[in-house]
């Protein structure tokens, strides 16, 4: 089967061809823009302006991917229905609408969180065992989830204020750092000393699987007003180690209380190396027949490859959806 992926959720305009043969998937087209210098001006992402790009760039990117106008080839269509920005999925929603209604092709709904979770399953001939335990970090989410089976999954735990992502720009923001953050931070604490400042580790005894990041992101600011003379590198280094030693921390009393067969990291802030070193040393001391699976740096961010797989694992289900009926729906749950 060949599935068309269109994703535009956030600030990421993508399309992907994507086939799957006896379980094995093929990336065929994966084409992506990316709104990144044009939301940096406004240290975040505005939800109308992200909405004119995608609706600038979808089709000069569907003819970049060589998508026949008849949809010669597609044997369905996916498209992230949620969660997002309203605007910017609609974009997406409505062109996958079309599309499918004009070629006669079946529709998939794909969950945004179940594409990041699925980006692991490429490029890899050991995909995860089940039960899977997810760690989802991004930019605008922060959960535990756990996977019992491909379609079947247990919300744990999650972010009751700012998602880690979020916390990353806040920060960098602060810091003086440009937008996004995530990778701001991670370049200065190369050079930083992880041990300098204490800041806290939220919700560690809270004796439940959420995450806050409000609480270090206020630490921060208070350190820099009270501080006549700082390090960012060394700022930037101590709150990388905090959010990491809190991620490292909750996933493994995730594991205590789940046993599970499999730890998945994904999410755009999974491409922090600190974090995936961490985490995969502290799972293998816990339980060495624990796998621990993360994507290619590559497919960490926004993209309508991971779109595209776990379209197909719904298509393989016939899991689809009327395109005169389905609506963008921002506050779409996984579990």
């Amino acid at each position: 089967m060949r599935i068309l992926a269109i994703e535009t959720s956030c600030d990421e305009t993508a399309v992907a061809v994507v086939s799957m043969v006896n379980g094995v998937f093929a990336i065929e087209k994966s084409i992506l823009s990316s709104q990144a210098k044009i939301h940096a001006q406004y240290g975040g992402v505005v939800p109308e302006v992200a909405a004119r790009e995608h609706a600038a760039w979808i089709f000069p990117l569907m003819t970049e991917a060589g998508i026949p106008h008849d949809g010669a080839g597609i044997d369905a269509v996916a498209v992230t229905a949620g969660p997002g920005l309203v605007p910017a999925l609609r974009i997406g929603v409505e062109l996958g609408k079309t599309l499918a209604w004009a070629w006669k092709k079946p529709l998939v709904a794909v969950n945004h969180l179940e594409g990041h979770i699925y980006s692991v399953w490429l490029n890899t001939d050991h995909p995860p065992s089940f039960p899977a335990l997810s760690l989802l970090v991004s930019g605008g989410h922060t959960e535990l989830i756990l996977m019992k089976d491909h379609g079947q999954y247990e919300l744990l735990g999650m972010t009751r204020d700012d998602a880690a992502g979020e916390a990353f720009d806040k920060v960098a923001k602060l810091l003086g750092l440009p937008y996004p953050g995530g990778p701001e931070i991670s370049r200065a604490a190369l050079e930083g000393d992880a041990t300098a400042i204490k800041f806290p580790r939220p919700m560690l005894d809270s004796g439940d699987l959420d995450f806050s990041f409000s609480g270090l992101k206020t630490a921060v600011r208070v350190y820099l007003e009270k501080e006549e003379s700082v390090s960012v590198s060394d700022i930037s280094a101590s709150f990388q180690q905090a959010v990491v030693d809190t991620f490292v921390s909750k996933t493994l009393q995730a594991i205590e209380k789940t046993k599970p067969a499999s730890v998945i990291l994904s999410g755009g802030v999974s491409a922090n190396r600190v974090l995936r070193a961490s985490l995969e040393s502290s799972i293998q001391l816990l339980d060495g027949s624990i796998t621990f699976h993360a994507p290619d740096l590559s497919l960490t961010g926004d993209n309508a490859v991971m779109i595209a797989v776990a379209g197909l694992m719904k298509a393989s289900r016939a899991e689809y959806v009327d395109p005169l009926t389905l609506v963008a729906d921002p506050n779409m749950r996984l579990a």
